[in-house]
């Protein structure tokens, strides 16, 4: 595979000066910088990052690939995790591992970005770290070859991993890089920047809601706002997803013990029917990161709670339920037969995981995706 070569006309010493004079500017930013390079994270641009996944490693060395391969046909070796805005969002969210300021005892204007980078220096900067990350995988007598070249031509962004995407001021422009590359992208929101997602100059290949409650006063404690209309402008996404052209999906975390009622079926129910998302994704929250600080093990659901939560949901809304993967403790409800497919990873589609999941997944029920 021929290698695609970078764009030479960006001044990349001028970009890690900036970067190093960002983080250097104050104790606070010291700080979060110390943590998010314990963390693993990629620092690119100023304010944006990359973080290899858990599954990029599982498929290149083991052959095992995430839901989103099995559903829509994302390469897991190939996608990059990214955020443009790392350490800001407008939440302080209970299950989120982003830093939050009683993790480290220090406060910063976490709903604003200080800094705006150029969308073709975050783009351009996520490919050369993520080729950073995967060079290691190179001498690995357990990665293949032909796997280990695709590995370094990624074309898929999963435009979360943490902070909120859409403080990002360029987000289309973002997309529209992304795009021109030949990548797919995925937009992961939790939707309290409904006027943003309503300019993009160009959609994702598919749109995210996270959505952990279904009510003013779940938000209000378990999604902790900064702002005092978040809850209205989430409901403001939620009317606004039938108008977009692409593949929309909520994305339901259940939090034993919070959010997985009868009632709470019934509000999700409700936020179902509003929005009319392609798909529902429900899946376990996972004791991990800054969020063991915030909840217990006690909250993480067993597959088989998600799997009935998911079924409930699917007889009250029409939703088919189309498949499940027990490692990442998932299940996809849709509103169509077949999920859209973006990439020809694990052809064989959602076909696959009903029998992957129960042949290979029984070892492995303590992993996130």
């Amino acid at each position: 595979m021929a290698r695609r070569l970078l764009r030479l006309d960006i001044d990349w010493r001028e970009v890690r000066r900036r970067r190093e004079e960002f983080w250097n500017s104050s104790s606070v930013y010291k700080e979060i910088y110390r943590i998010l390079k314990k963390q693993g994270y990629h620092l690119i641009g100023t304010t944006g990052a990359i973080k290899r996944c858990y599954w990029t490693k599982e498929a290149l060395v083991n052959n095992r690939f995430c839901y989103k391969c099995l559903w829509y046909g994302i390469e897991s070796h190939r996608c990059i995790q990214m955020t443009p805005a790392v350490a800001w969002c407008w939440n302080r969210c209970l299950h989120c591992w982003r830093i939050q300021p009683e993790d480290i005892g220090m406060e910063w204007d976490e709903t604003r970005l200080p800094v705006v980078d150029d969308p073709e220096v975050l783009v351009e900067e996520s490919i050369i770290e993520y080729r950073r990350i995967i060079s290691g995988f190179k001498g690995n007598p357990r990665v293949s070859y032909e796997m280990y070249e695709e590995a370094m031509e990624p074309n898929q962004a999963a435009i979360s991993l943490a902070g909120e995407p859409t403080l990002y001021p360029r987000i289309g422009e973002l997309i529209e890089e992304y795009r021109k590359r030949g990548f797919s992208t995925f937009l992961v929101t939790h939707g309290y920047r409904p006027d943003m997602l309503s300019k993009l100059e160009t959609e994702p290949s598919q749109l995210y809601l996270s959505l952990e409650s279904w009510s003013r006063d779940m938000y209000m404690v378990f999604n902790r706002p900064l702002v005092g209309r978040a809850w209205d402008l989430v409901l403001e996404t939620v009317e606004l997803f039938p108008s977009f052209k692409c593949p929309t999906v909520y994305r339901i975390t259940v939090v034993k013990g919070f959010n997985m009622s009868e009632r709470d079926l019934d509000g999700f129910s409700k936020l179902v029917e509003k929005g009319s998302p392609t798909y529902v994704e429900v899946k376990a929250y996972m004791y991990m990161g800054r969020s063991r600080g915030r909840l217990s093990s006690a909250n993480m659901p067993s597959h088989e709670e998600v799997r009935d939560f998911a079924k409930k949901l699917a007889e009250r809304t029409g939703y088919m339920v189309l498949s499940e993967s027990i490692p990442s403790r998932i299940v996809l409800l849709s509103s169509i037969e077949k999920p859209i497919r973006h990439g020809k990873g694990c052809p064989r589609g959602v076909e696959e995981p009903w029998r992957w999941c129960r042949v290979l997944g029984r070892g492995y029920e303590e992993l996130g995706d």
